[in-house]
């Protein structure tokens, strides 16, 4: 299985429009984060996790040229506003494979009504078919066995995803023992970890550290960071060595 970091900021990216924080000026590649994303491959399999504003510009670095289906964690904007950017997909494959908590597909229904729309449809507009997630209900993609992993981001209740040895999860504050306990023996885990410093809704840095720490993954990778996190070169330096700071456009093997 091939992960290619599309994105690994914050919901604001780095660097924050306007801002004149150090982070935000660094001239290091590894400090300019696009909203959170990673296009998972195996075999002919290709599937996104997340679909955030930055789309259409990471299918265009990453050179993706077909897409099997799009898993949702949760409804901000910083993950599904760039589902309209489907539409080249769409128009060479049909309709678009999407697959969310119910609460989630309600509320693109709302945001994109037009993409859900039964009659007198758009001509341009993209289509999908719908596919709910609930925690308790593993479902396959291209053979594979794909494990929703409930957690809590702040008081919304969100999904991380376990593909074979291989798990995702973002905006993580916190996630109850049983579905820690969907992560035994994985080989990797990507988490978020948006800073150092305390935050009401996701982990911090030693939040994230702690976690990995009790699910002991053999290499574990942190994304949804924030510029307040700090220089990438610099926070490298301070954690373990199975664990890493991703970067946009890192791709690694699982």
């Amino acid at each position: 299985m091939k992960v290619w970091f599309l994105g690994t900021g914050t919901s604001q990216g780095i660097p924050v429009i306007g801002s004149t924080h150090p982070v935000c000026l660094s001239n290091d590649q590894r400090d300019k984060r696009l909203r959170v994303s990673v296009w998972i491959q195996w075999d002919d399999a290709s599937y996104i996790i997340d679909c955030g504003p930055d789309f259409r510009q990471q299918m265009l670095t990453c050179q993706c040229q077909k897409l099997d289906g799009i898993l949702f964690t949760h409804e901000h904007s910083d993950h599904t506003a760039g589902i309209d950017d489907i539409r080249p997909f769409v128009f060479r494959q049909g309709d678009m494979p999407i697959y969310a908590h119910k609460r989630v597909i309600e509320s693109l229904k709302k945001r994109f009504d037009y993409i859900f729309e039964e009659e007198d449809r758009y001509p341009g507009a993209p289509s999908v078919t719908i596919h709910e997630v609930d925690r308790s209900n593993y479902f396959t993609l291209a053979g594979k066995i794909v494990v929703p992993i409930l957690v809590m981001h702040g008081n919304l209740e969100i999904f991380g995803y376990r593909i074979d040895d291989f798990a995702y999860m973002t905006d993580v504050k916190f996630v109850p023992d049983a579905e820690a306990e969907k992560l035994k023996r994985v080989k990797v885990l990507v988490i978020s970890a948006l800073r150092e410093q305390p935050h009401e809704t996701h982990f911090n840095l030693q939040e994230a550290l702690d976690f990995i720490a009790k699910v002991q993954p053999e290499r574990a990778y942190l994304t949804h960071i924030s510029h307040l996190m700090g220089f990438h070169a610099e926070v490298q330096e301070k954690l373990p060595k199975n664990v890493f700071l991703a970067y946009d456009n890192l791709q690694i093997t699982v």
